[in-house]
This record gives C-alpha cells, sequence and structure tokens, in this order.
C-alpha cells in the first residue's frame, strides 16, 4: 500500500520543477492556493485529473490526498490557508482564473517574508478579496469508477487522437454503445464527447507548456487541422493557443 505524505501545515512559498518532475501524493490540513507561473501543471486526486496554465490556479481543499506534475519548466507558487478560512466557500478542487492583479499578488505573497507585519497582512486580504472575485473554470477531467469506463478513457489516455466511435470503442472493451454513453452520464456527469474535447484539451494544455508548435498540438490531440484546434481553444480559455502563456 502507496505511504501518503501527511504535511501538518499547507506551505507557503515558491518552488521550481524541471520538466516532468513531481510532487508524490499527499495532503495537507489546511487549505492550499497552487500557481504555476511559469509552465503547466496537473493536480490528480482519485476523483480525477486538474489542469492549470499561468492564466489559472487550482484550489487544493485541506486533507486532499493530491499529487503535482510539472509540464515544462515549472515555477510553482503556493499559498497556504487555514482550514477554518475557506473565502471560496469550496470542498472539492477547482480551476480558477487568475487576473493580473492576482498573479503578482500571489507571487508578492509567496516571496515576502512569511511574518505577522501589518504588510502581509494587508497583502494577504486583497489576495482573498481578489481569490473571491476569480471566476471558476471547467478545467477538471474526473475519472470513472465504472470498470468499463475505464478501459474506454484509459484508451484515448493512450492516444487522444483516436478518433473511434464510442461503438467501436465498446466492442474492445465489451460493452454496447448505448450502455457506455449511460454510464458516461451517470459516472462522469458529462456525454461521451464532451469527455473525450476536455480530455484533449488537458493534453494540449500540457503539449503548450511544453512548447509544442500549435499544429502539432493539434495534430497529437485529434482535431482535423489546426483551424479546428484553435476554434475550441478560443471558446474554452479566450484566447489562440498561440497567444497561450507558458512563462
Amino acid at each position: 500500500m502507496t505511504q501518503i505524505r501527511h504535511q501538518p501545515v499547507a506551505p507557503t512559498d515558491t518552488r521550481r520543477l524541471a520538466s516532468g518532475g513531481a510532487i508524490d501524493a499527499h495532503r495537507h490540513d489546511d487549505h492550499q492556493i497552487v500557481y504555476a507561473r511559469r509552465g503547466g501543471l496537473t493536480v490528480t486526486t482519485s476523483a480525477g485529473t486538474w489542469v492549470a496554465p499561468a492564466t489559472r490556479a487550482i484550489w487544493v481543499p485541506a486533507g486532499t490526498v493530491h499529487a503535482h506534475q510539472a509540464h515544462g519548466e515549472l515555477e510553482l507558487h503556493l499559498v497556504g490557508l487555514p482550514a477554518t478560512e475557506n473565502p471560496l466557500a469550496l470542498d472539492v478542487p477547482t480551476v480558477l482564473a487568475v487576473s493580473p492583479l492576482l498573479r503578482e499578488l500571489i507571487v508578492a505573497f509567496t516571496r515576502s517574508p512569511d511574518d505577522d507585519s501589518p504588510e502581509r497582512a494587508r497583502l494577504r486580504a486583497v489576495l482573498l478579496d481578489q481569490l473571491r472575485a476569480s471566476p471558476q473554470q471547467p478545467l477538471h477531467l474526473p475519472t470513472p469508477a465504472s470498470p468499463l469506463l475505464r478501459a474506454v478513457c484509459d484508451i484515448l489516455r493512450a492516444d487522444p487522437a483516436d478518433g473511434r466511435t464510442l461503438a467501436q470503442l465498446g466492442r474492445e472493451v465489451g460493452a454496447s454503445a448505448r450502455t457506455l454513453s449511460r454510464l458516461f452520464r451517470a459516472d462522469l456527469g458529462m456525454t461521451f464527447p464532451q469527455w473525450r474535447t476536455q480530455l484533449r484539451l488537458h493534453v494540449a494544455l500540457v503539449l503548450l507548456a511544453e512548447r509544442t508548435p500549435v499544429t502539432a498540438v493539434a495534430h497529437r490531440c485529434g482535431w482535423s487541422s489546426a483551424s479546428a484546434f484553435i476554434d475550441v481553444f478560443r471558446r474554452t480559455f479566450g484566447h489562440t493557443p498561440g497567444s497561450h502563456p507558458t512563462g
């Protein structure tokens, strides 16, 4: 059985991880805001994976067992908050938009001395105000509980460009398209096309953080053309992948 590392207090600091670096599964008694100023970050729990580029942060509630994975050269900023203080009223990991102001507040707070000075208290108060105003982002890729569904999802995780229909994938795992479609809705709360698009966007964010060219990202993630990928990416994130920040 894997030993889960326990950290009594979520740290407030700055770390750097090389591309592909990881922080193994652990948990904190306190809440944590995880922000990658450079590179990209995935946070994984038993419920799924959340991905955050430089325009997003991830809220990790107290007690959540989670692991970090770096994509690209990662500059990681961690803000710990007491479990009794939940400015977002969230009890599950959530991706949040990071405005330019919130980005600078997080960077300043994690780099300033961890003391009880009035200046730090004011900085913290403004940071929390900006957090409360941050829109939540649908960047969660849920992990299925059903063994049948997990088999289908594992096939697509291994090759996001796999364009087979649900019926074709069902024949490989021994289930009908109707059964799998019902499981996607019941188990993951989304349709098969929605989950596949979410997977492809997750992989695209990782590849962009690793500075893969846009056309190559589109091909590796299964879009029919770079323009089709750019259109979906723009509608999801509000900007094109070519202007996507990687730090």
